[in-house]
Order: structure tokens, then sequence, then C-alpha cells
């Protein structure tokens, strides 16, 4: 399971396989029950639906459960379009562009913080009496809403277009955080307590770079999920939460990163 969660599209490939699997094989149990449409739909509809419970035994995030709700219900309609104009087809890419726009460029998929992990980091800001947070790949801004308050100044930085906007309406909308349109790596962290981050694999060795050359003795790096290789993290949270997610904080010693 930890293997899915690193590499999500794996799992959301074993999630298309196993359905395909039930898809076929319930066609060949009904083949001389139902006619022809029936059996079609009843098959998609079986082979959507175990899509999105696959995923969801595996332990991916909830968006990836749409998307294999949805995808044999896209490949459907793709081959069966016919006479269909092109420009739906269009207008999907963009919005899925304006959305997950990280995940090609900079192999950082849309994941979103549960209340457990949100509620764990309030509870961390609390116990160091910390006042500045930072979230780097905000997403919706939900941790940046929740923490920010009695004291304490929130930040989100997202840089996916249509992300960043929902996330800029649901803080003004609430009155909490403050969400910035910025790359992570732009993003100066030099007076943060905590800095959060739930991406994945892929730049982490950087990220742990970055937070030893900006942030100040004693702040803190969170990963959420994903350790820094070849690092010893000075504390690992293992939160009750169904996917047992794992909260990975390293703290600054003050070094400088070599350069």
């Amino acid at each position: 399971m930890t293997a899915f969660r690193s590499y999500p599209i794996l799992g959301a490939a074993l999630a298309q396989l196993v359905a395909l699997a039930v898809m076929i094989a319930l066609r060949l149990l009904l083949a001389g029950l139902l006619d022809p449409s029936a059996l079609f739909w009843t098959g998609l509809a079986a082979q959507c639906v175990a899509a999105a419970a696959v995923t969801r035994l595996i332990g991916l995030p909830v968006w990836w459960v749409w998307i294999g709700l949805a995808f044999p219900a896209a490949m459907s309609l793709a081959f069966h379009a016919g006479e269909l104009p092109a420009w739906p087809f269009g207008v999907a890419f963009v919005l899925l562009y304006l959305v997950f726009s990280n995940t090609a460029r900079e192999r950082v998929p849309l994941y979103l913080s549960n209340r457990q992990t949100t509620e764990a980091l309030l509870a961390m800001m609390r116990q160091r009496g910390g006042s500045r947070f930072t979230d780097l790949g905000s997403g919706l801004g939900g941790v940046v809403r929740r923490i920010d308050g009695e004291g304490r100044v929130a930040r989100g930085v997202e840089s996916a277009p249509m992300v960043w906007l929902l996330s800029v309406l649901l803080s003004k909308i609430e009155g909490r955080g403050r969400i910035v349109r910025q790359d992570i790596w732009a993003a100066d962290i030099s007076a943060e307590d905590i800095v959060y981050a739930f991406l994945s694999p892929e730049p982490m060795p950087a990220l742990y770079e970055k937070a030893r050359r900006e942030m100040k003795p004693g702040s803190l790096l969170v990963s959420n999920s994903f350790a820094v290789p070849g690092v010893e993290a000075d504390e690992i949270w293992e939160l009750p939460d169904r996917r047992k997610t794992r909260l990975y904080l390293y703290e600054m010693k003050g070094e400088a990163a070599p350069a």
C-alpha cells in the first residue's frame, strides 16, 4: 500500500485492470441472460464501481477514486464518440491542465490533507508556540484555513491555476489564511516556524536542501507520507486515520547546506 501512495499511477492502473477483469467476468456470466444493450451498460457500471472500490481499498486519495470511477466511462465515450464535436474534449483537456498542471511539470500530484492531518499540524503549532506556517503545494487550502487565526499567520503556496483560484475564493469566504500563486521553489520560507508539504518522493531531496538553506534554527519541515531519502527524521508522527498517515518532522539545526 505504501508503494501505491508513493506512486499512485501504479495503484490507479492496477484498479483499472482489476475492474476490467470484473467486467469481463460479469459479461461472460450474464451473456445469455441480458440483451446486448443491457449487457453493455451493466458491464460498464460494474467496471466503474469496481475501479473506484479498488482505488479506495488500496488507500489512494479520494480524487483518485473519482478518476477511477469516471475513467471506464470516459474511455467508452471516446470509443463510441462517432460524430460528437471535438470542442468538449478540448474544454476537458484545458480544465484538467488547470487543475493538474503540477503533476506533469513537477511530478507533484494533487494530494489533499485529511482532517486528522490538519488537526495534528494545528496541535504541532500550538505545542511549539509557532506563529507562522506555510503549506507548500496547498491544494484547496483546507490546512491553511484551519491553522490561521489565534495569533497564527498561515500561508498557502499553490501554482496550479484552477486549484489556486478555488482556494483563494474559499479563503476569502471564510476570512482565514492567505493563498499565493507561486512556484514552491521561489517561496520565501526564512521566517516560518513550520513548513508543511504533501508532495511526492521526487522533490523531497531538493525541498530538504531548500529548507536547510532558508529556514531558521529550530523551525520544522514537515512532510506528509514522503521521507527525505538518506535523512533520519527527528520525529515521526503516526496518525490514527485509515491511511495510517505518517508525518516526518525535520528540525532545522542552523547548518548551511553544502554548495
